[in-house]
């Protein structure tokens, strides 16, 4: 077959189709000479799954829409393809082929020969059949490295790229605000910091293979009421200018993130989809975000069905327009037929349509997708034949050697050591008991988002696609000399008390004990994590508490491990375990990382990017919290975590000494410079990750009584010791003011170099001077780090 099905040019190429000319140029002379119908069928998607046979791909049929006619459609163009990899399993190379004999089909039908974005979703990987699940945001939050996040997205991206898809659905920049939400697993932490620096990272890395990423969800989703997927939220404009937003502007303006996913939820009774000076006065105005804003799926929709705001989908349509927002996803509902209406009777200006539409052409101009010579031909077909396609199965790899290294990797430095009284690393134990849910669960490992978890359960006949080796598996890799009996005791939710016992007795029995505990990943109550797996509270869930509770009491020593969506309180176990392994969905590799910790063979190096809790019911509460947020003599509820922010322990010591501050003063527009000394004092090689917290004694409004505003990893060998500087600009003391500003107040500052946020090891009063200054964001984000010997 022929791959090329260009635009036919003719001594007179089009504008549009031709590259020497500027993109606004372009862009102008195609909206010029399009109909309505062919301007509004730009901009919006078809949900469609790729063809196991290579063939084209056919509109998914969803509970939510009604069937989609493609032939009908065509003739006007589409703007999206949704997921067409991740909608069903189906072998990577048939699905580029697919994919292909699409875009061809969609340039044939229509005048302007404009193919389609094609986009998915790759939260925790590329999701598609094949593909490396890596671990999870939360794992990333967790690394305290933007770098390996920034390798790790873009080899996402490459992959992505290869066969022909454009844009990703990802990352997640919504800051944790209760843990018993269910997508907790999909967000990077509870700090903004921590969220916008690794977020950031993710979105060059993306960017760099080419592929459009997309922030989401803007904004306000994660502080949700109760926790409660979809619920309103609660929220000031300070805590939203101060805690929400700051992750965005990072990605937008260090990034380069060129998308931007409106939120499902409402605040204070404005939907995120109708925001107008959300979407396009804070955005595009102040911002200068110049990209596209896309639909939650089914969002538009929603501001008729769920929100109430519109009596009709013209109405919703219009409503989402006029806020800016440019595409509907995942399928046509409301801007298909009910918005050229809307626009014939004068219900909604074609000047609304012109602005979505200049904005999507834009970036399929950015593409390549306008260029007269563009061709559907993905880079993984070079020199295939695409005649034969059976001879095309398997020869597309998304899950290589590189890609599993880099999984690896992340799942090593994601694992938190929680607790240890020296059981740790294990000094081959010849009898192991391995008891609970998450045992000899393959699938414990991935999260909500990962391809077997979010699509391949429909398919329980279809192979994974996957190595998936369990914790069971792992530890008889990292242990051939011992004897490990395996108990499951009981599930993860079921509440089954039966086989406690059981266990109890093969604990007795053995020299060491590891409990696997945690969560199973699934949609809308079939998991207890992820999206719209919500917690009534962070008690373990099922019967695991119980489990752990009668294996404690057995006799025989207990490492206690995590492999969940969100922490959890553990009860008596933070004391009586002999050590503490917390994970958060590691991905492919993340029961080698584990077991690697259980050895010795891996030093633990991972921080918690949010708080354990010490009391199942005490949520909402993250670290971040002002002064009335701590433990009080006036109520009976305590907050105080478990373990705070940034925790982690590894198999080594180090000592912190000699903090120098260069200057104890500085202008509210200058900076502070200082120094110390982190030594590794023990006999092991070891990560120490250096975290400066802030605490304004004295502000004009109530602020959090500290908060993460610059971190660094230190890996040192036995007896090494490096000399950290940190550059502190007076940029990051900033806060909204009484007046909606953000402002740098004069006055003193405590600045705390410390290994978590309940473990401050240094600290030193610094005073800004001069006046209030007002900044915006352009300010600088970051207190910067350099090392030395």
């Amino acid at each position: 077959m022929t791959a090329n099905v260009a635009v036919e040019t003719t001594p007179e190429t089009p504008v549009w189709n031709d590259p020497s000319h500027p993109v606004s140029a372009r862009v102008d002379a195609l909206i010029g000479v399009m109909t309505l119908e062919e301007k509004i069928a730009q901009l919006y998607g078809v949900w469609v799954g790729a063809s196991a046979n290579g063939g084209e791909v056919a509109p998914h049929q969803h509970d939510m829409e009604e069937a989609v006619d493609l032939d009908a459609l065509l003739p006007a163009g589409l703007g999206q393809l949704t997921r067409p990899f991740g909608t069903a399993p189906v072998d990577p190379a048939l699905g580029a082929l697919s994919l292909l004999r699409t875009q061809s089909r969609i340039t044939s039908a229509n005048r302007f020969g404009i193919p389609a974005v094609a986009h998915e979703e790759c939260l925790a990987g590329f999701a598609a059949w094949g593909a490396t699940a890596y671990p999870v945001p939360l794992s990333w939050g967790a690394t305290f490295d933007p770098d390996v996040v920034r390798r790790m997205a873009a080899a996402i991206g490459r992959d992505m790229r290869a066969v022909g898809v454009h844009q990703g659905l990802a990352p997640v920049l919504d800051v944790v605000r209760d843990a018993r939400w269910g997508r907790v697993e999909e967000t990077i932490g509870e700090d903004p910091y921590l969220v916008g620096t690794i977020g950031t990272a993710y979105v060059r890395g993306l960017e760099s293979a080419g592929i459009v990423a997309t922030l989401k969800h803007f904004v306000g989703y994660s502080a949700s009421r109760a926790g409660r997927n979809l619920a309103p939220s609660s929220v000031g404009p300070r805590e939203r200018a101060d805690v929400l937003l700051p992750p965005f502007e990072m990605a937008i303006r260090e990034g380069g993130a060129r998308s931007v996913m409106h939120a499902y939820t409402d605040i204070d009774g404005m939907p995120a989809a109708a925001d107008e000076s959300l979407l396009t006065g804070l955005l595009r105005d102040t911002w200068g975000f110049d990209g596209t804003v896309v639909a939650d799926y089914f969002g538009i929709a929603f501001l008729k069905t769920l929100h109430g705001i519109a009596g009709d989908f013209a109405d919703a349509a219009g409503a989402a327009l006029q806020a800016g927002v440019d595409v509907e996803l995942p399928t046509v509902k409301t801007f298909g037929a009910p918005l050229v209406d809307a626009v014939t009777d004068g219900r909604v200006p074609e000047s609304v349509i012109d602005r979505a539409l200049r904005r999507v052409l834009t970036q399929k101009a950015e593409l390549g997708l306008l260029d007269r010579d563009w061709n559907p031909l993905p880079p993984a077909f070079d020199g295939a034949d695409l005649d034969d396609p059976e001879s095309l199965r398997g020869t597309i790899d998304l899950d290589g050697p590189e890609n599993r290294q880099l999984a690896r990797e992340i799942a090593e430095k994601a694992v938190v050591l929680l607790t240890n009284d020296g059981t740790l690393p294990l000094d081959r134990p010849r009898r192991i008991a391995l008891v609970g849910p998450n045992a000899d669960e393959a699938a414990a490992v991935l999260g909500c988002y990962s391809f077997p978890q979010h699509v391949g359960v429909k398919y329980p006949d279809m192979p994974v696609g996957i190595e998936l080796p369990s914790l069971r598996d792992s530890l008889t890799a990292e242990f051939p000399d011992a004897e490990i009996t395996v108990v499951r005791g009981t599930g993860i939710d079921d509440g089954d008390l039966t086989g406690i016992a059981e266990a109890v007795a093969t604990a007795r029995d053995a020299d060491i004990v590891v409990v696997a505990l945690g969560d199973r990943a699934g949609l809308f109550g079939r998991g207890t994590s992820g999206e719209g797996c919500d917690a009534e509270s962070l008690a373990l869930p099922g019967a695991q508490q119980q489990l752990l509770d009668a294996i404690l009491d057995s006799g025989t020593p207990v490492v206690t491990v995590l492999l969940a969506g969100r922490p959890y309180a553990l009860g008596r176990a933070v004391a009586d375990s002999a050590a503490i392994v917390q994970s958060f969905f590691p991905g492919v590799a993340g029961t080698r990382a584990i077991a690697g910790v259980l050895s010795g063979r891996t030093a633990p190096s991972g921080r918690l990017p949010v708080s354990v809790p010490k009391s199942a019911g005490s949520q909402p509460t993250t670290y971040l919290g002002a002064p009335l947020a701590q433990a009080s003599e006036v109520s009976n509820i305590d907050p105080t975590p478990a373990f705070g922010f940034g925790h982690g322990l590894t198999y080594t010591t180090f000592a912190w000494s000699d903090l120098v501050v260069d200057a104890g003063q500085a202008p509210t527009d200058g900076e502070f410079t200082a120094s110390l000394t982190v030594r590794n004092t023990g006999d092991r090689t070891g990560t120490e990750v250096v975290q400066l917290y802030l605490h304004d004694p004295v502000a004009s409004v109530v602020q959090p009584v500290q908060r993460l505003v610059g971190y660094t990893r230190l890996d040192l060998e036995p007896g090494e010791e490096r000399r950290v500087r940190v550059t502190v600009p007076a940029d990051v003391a900033s806060f909204t003011g009484r007046e909606g500003h953000r402002i740098v107040e004069p006055g003193d500052l405590e600045l705390r170099l410390a290994a978590s946020s309940t473990d401050a090891r240094l600290s030193a009063t610094v005073t800004l001077t001069g006046p209030v200054r007002r900044v915006d964001h352009t300010r600088r984000f970051h207190a910067e780090f350099s090392h030395g010997a």
